[in-house]
């Protein structure tokens, strides 16, 4: 009789960006752009797109400040067919990625485009109050990440997912003598256009577009 046995595989560390860390460590050796291997150093910028419910156009990148950690994961469910006390085959489901990020300090703009709800103002200066406001009913949306790091081989070095949601945690904490740390972790999936994630490498340095492309 066949049976069928689910597993998962996950390689890790694909792609970490971090602040003041860089991966992998090359010595003694002469750098020239394009030549591998590509070397991100450190974690200069992070946007975040908004992403539509009607039409899934992207809209406009908005800073994530103060970011620290844009970290990526590449994971596949498979399953294993077995009969005759063999392994007769074995299948992927799709590839996803697997993200965290990481920013000093809260923006709401930035957190409203992970979380969803509303962000609203109301009063007068010198007495405005703003907030962000999620129900019970506002579901996590949809959204597009992009992290630039500059590179010591040469120009920066960007990485971008296509279509993220938070399906895992949304946090922070206020605590004596700490600043506050946004921070998300959660799943990406391939767009429309079947586009999961990208590296991308700039002989010259470009900063991320507030424009998606």
């Amino acid at each position: 009789m066949n049976l069928l046995s689910k597993v998962q595989i996950t390689a890790q560390g694909l792609l970490h960006f971090h602040r003041n860390q860089l991966s992998p460590t090359v010595a003694h050796c002469p750098v020239i752009y394009g030549h591998d291997p590509v070397l991100p150093f450190g974690l200069r910028d992070v946007k975040v797109y908004p992403i539509s419910t009607s039409d899934g156009s992207i809209g406009s990148g908005i800073d994530l400040p103060a970011a620290r950690v844009f970290k990526f994961s590449e994971a596949e469910d498979f399953e294993t067919l077995r009969g005759d006390d063999a392994i007769i085959s074995i299948r992927g489901k799709g590839p996803r990625c697997e993200w965290d990020l990481e920013a000093g300090g809260i923006s709401f703009a930035a957190y409203q485009v992970m979380a969803g709800g509303t962000v609203s103002t109301s009063g007068t200066t010198p007495n405005q109050v703003k907030k962000i406001a999620k129900g019970d009913l506002d579901v996590r949306p949809y959204f597009a990440v992009r992290g630039m790091s500059l590179s010591d081989s040469g120009g920066n070095f960007h990485g971008l997912v296509f279509k993220a949601r938070a399906t895992k945690w949304l946090d922070g904490e206020q605590s004596d003598g700490t600043f506050w740390i946004t921070k998300a972790s959660g799943e990406g999936i391939g767009d429309a256009t079947h586009n999961l994630y990208e590296f991308r490498q700039f002989e010259t340095t470009t900063a991320i577009p507030t424009t998606w492309d």
